[in-house]
């Protein structure tokens, strides 16, 4: 019986496809939060510049 069961369990590939779509969501998660925080970083650094030349003009 335990022999059937875990032959069964080896071959049957259900599960994988699921496994491929978590690594891939996960990859693009990862890849959207880069982005936001490169363009936090950009945006913070403007923000300060602007407020320095505004502040420097004055």
């Amino acid at each position: 019986m335990n022999n059937g069961f875990l032959s069964r369990f080896v071959t049957r590939e259900d599960g994988a496809v699921t496994v491929d779509w978590v690594v891939l969501t996960a990859g693009i998660v990862g890849l959207c939060l880069y982005a936001y925080w490169q363009i936090e970083i950009s945006t913070k650094e403007l923000a300060q510049a602007t407020a320095t030349a505004i502040y420097n003009e004055e």
